[in-house]
């Protein structure tokens, strides 16, 4: 049995090859497409629950209302769009660009039953804010319980 002297460093290396050749094809034309289709966008959502309603807000920046398709059923939201790339490519130069494009869907589930007929929606400085007044029997949920 021969003895093999361990050389940590040549794994470390092997490695950084790897992650190099990894980040380098999300640089190049033909990394074009796995990137954008790993970037998905999935809009950040805040949601607060009063004795009246459901208030929601998500962070959708840099889109414009007719561009957001919101759809509310009882008991959950869907907000769908899709954000359009704003720049053009230069044939000399290169774009880097850290945000994200492309179509996105989130559903968001409610923690009770709303009257989706009466959903108000705002969209201002890149925040979508729904009221979604809750439903009458969620208003009444405690029930005394006679124990006997």
């Amino acid at each position: 049995m021969a003895l093999v002297r361990w050389q940590p460093f040549r794994e470390v290396d092997s490695l950084q090859r790897e992650m190099n050749r990894l980040f380098d094809s999300f640089l190049t034309e033909d990394g074009e497409h796995r990137r954008s289709a790993m970037a998905t966008f999935a809009p950040a959502a805040e949601i607060e629950e009063t004795a009246d309603a459901i208030h929601l807000r998500l962070e959708i920046p840099g889109m414009e209302p007719q561009d957001l398709d919101v759809q509310v059923t009882a008991e959950a939201v869907s907000i769908r769009g899709e954000r359009k790339s704003q720049f053009k490519s230069e044939e000399e130069g290169m774009t880097r660009t850290e945000f994200r494009y492309g179509q996105f869907q989130r559903v968001i589930p409610l923690p009770g039953k709303i009257k989706n007929n009466e959903v108000q929606a705002e969209y201002k400085d890149g925040i979508l804010q729904l009221t979604l007044p809750k439903a009458d029997e969620e208003k009444n949920k405690v029930v005394k319980v006679n124990i006997g």
